[in-house]
C-alpha cells in the first residue's frame, strides 16, 4: 500500500509557517505545514529539533493551535494528527 492508503485522507498541499510548542520552559520549534487535511498534517523541522510525541502546533495563518500527536518521523518530516484545537497560549508571542 502506498503512503496515501494507508493514510485514509487525502492531504491538501500547503505551505503555511507554524509553531511547535511544547509548553517546557515555553519553549517552541519553527517548522512549516507541508500538506495538511482536517484530522492532521506533514511538518517540515529543522533536523536537530526535538519534537515531542504530543506538542500544540500553532498555525498563525489559522489563527489555531491543534493539538498534534506525532504519527511518524523521517528525517526533517513529522506526520501528525489532530486531537482537538486550543486557544494560542498567553506566552507565545507569534
Amino acid at each position: 500500500m502506498t503512503e496515501d492508503e494507508l493514510r485514509g485522507k487525502r492531504r491538501q498541499r500547503v505551505l503555511k509557517g507554524a509553531a511547535i510548542l511544547t509548553g517546557i520552559n515555553n519553549s517552541e520549534v519553527a517548522c512549516t505545514v507541508r500538506n495538511m487535511h482536517p484530522g492532521g498534517a506533514e511538518l517540515k523541522v529543522p533536523v536537530e529539533a526535538r519534537v515531542p510525541d504530543e506538542f500544540l502546533l500553532y498555525v498563525a495563518t489559522d489563527g489555531i493551535g491543534y493539538k498534534a500527536v506525532v504519527r511518524w518521523r523521517r528525517e526533517d518530516r513529522i506526520g501528525v494528527e489532530f486531537t482537538g484545537t486550543e486557544r494560542k497560549p498567553r506566552w507565545h508571542y507569534g
